[in-house]
């Protein structure tokens, strides 16, 4: 493991091995135990998408582990002023022992790789959000203390969360259900996979894909950049919401999950969302031990 670029350069060892550190890290600082495996290192964090949860789980989390983060907006980048990507990365691949980037395309998280000598952890892109689906997996595995025999379903824009959720179900063998409208289905590429290598099914029927499900989970409708479909994307998915009716076909202890931030009476009903609010605020603590596990992984 040189860099986390995508969960799908991840195999299913190489998960749980994520998943067993995180949990361990998670222990150690419930209970005050310092874990200093990075004492002198420093992450560079470039953020060309704002964040609330990836910003400061990642800076709370190297500051936890005895590093350093630095925090690289746009502004503070010549990158931003048109320096290309390689130049970029071999400059700061002198300063730093790794980056996290938070971007939009992909291929600029491949380059940072390519032309860079330090991990790279992909912090989100228009294609993926590993460290998100790590979190949830560690959610997931907190909860239900396996994924053997598990149902999860996905409802919403088959967007950068679905295309991870996808590999991370399948990869840890779940058995994968995605609801969303025939026009908005994840990449077609993963879909194919998903469907050669495990339980796997994509509908616009959304009870079809809820039914019997271990899991629900949701996103908003409009991510960022999206701002300006907002409006065609409520009429679009106003029927893909996480309600009463899903979950009266879901398992009796179906938990629910949200990457957050959470649209109520959009796509989960507040009533849903508060009922399930400790799954999914553990969720939100997980990403920092996930991460956690990542950076030790990767930089230690």
């Amino acid at each position: 493991m040189k860099h986390l670029l995508k969960l799908k350069d991840l195999d299913q060892r190489e998960i749980l091995d994520i998943l067993n550190l995180a949990d361990q890290l998670k222990y150690e600082t419930k209970h005050g135990i310092e874990h200093h495996h990075l004492k002198g290192k420093t992450l560079g964090m470039i953020f060309q998408k704002s964040s609330t949860r990836t910003r400061v789980s990642f800076e709370t989390g190297m500051y936890q582990l005895g590093g350093q983060a630095l925090f690289l907006s746009n502004r503070d980048l010549q990158i931003g002023r048109g320096e290309p990507v390689e130049d970029t990365a071999r400059v700061l691949s002198r300063y730093l022992d790794g980056i996290m980037i938070r971007t939009f395309e992909q291929k600029e998280v491949e380059d940072l790789a390519k032309y860079g000598s330090i991990p790279i952890i992909n912090g989100l892109t228009d294609y993926c959000h590993p460290c998100q689906v790590l979190a949830d997996l560690m959610t997931i595995r907190e909860y239900k203390k396996s994924f053997d025999g598990l149902k999860f379903c996905f409802i919403g824009d088959g967007n950068n969360m679905a295309n991870s959720l996808i590999v991370g179900a399948v990869t840890m063998g779940m058995s994968c259900a995605i609801a969303c409208p025939d026009d908005y289905k994840p990449d077609t590429e993963i879909m194919k996979w998903a469907e050669e290598n495990g339980d796997f099914m994509c509908s616009s029927n959304i009870l079809e894909c809820a039914k019997d499900a271990d899991v629900i989970y949701t996103d908003v409708w409009a991510s960022m950049g999206q701002e300006e479909e907002k409006a065609e994307r409520e009429k679009v998915f106003k029927n893909f919401q996480i309600n009463d009716e899903v979950m009266s076909v879901a398992k009796n202890d179906a938990m629910v999950l949200h990457c957050l931030p959470a649209h109520r009476e959009e796509e989960i009903t507040a009533k849903v969302f508060e009922e399930h609010a400790n799954e999914i605020f553990d969720e939100a603590e997980n990403r920092l031990h996930a991460q956690k596990a990542v950076l030790v992984k990767l930089l230690g």
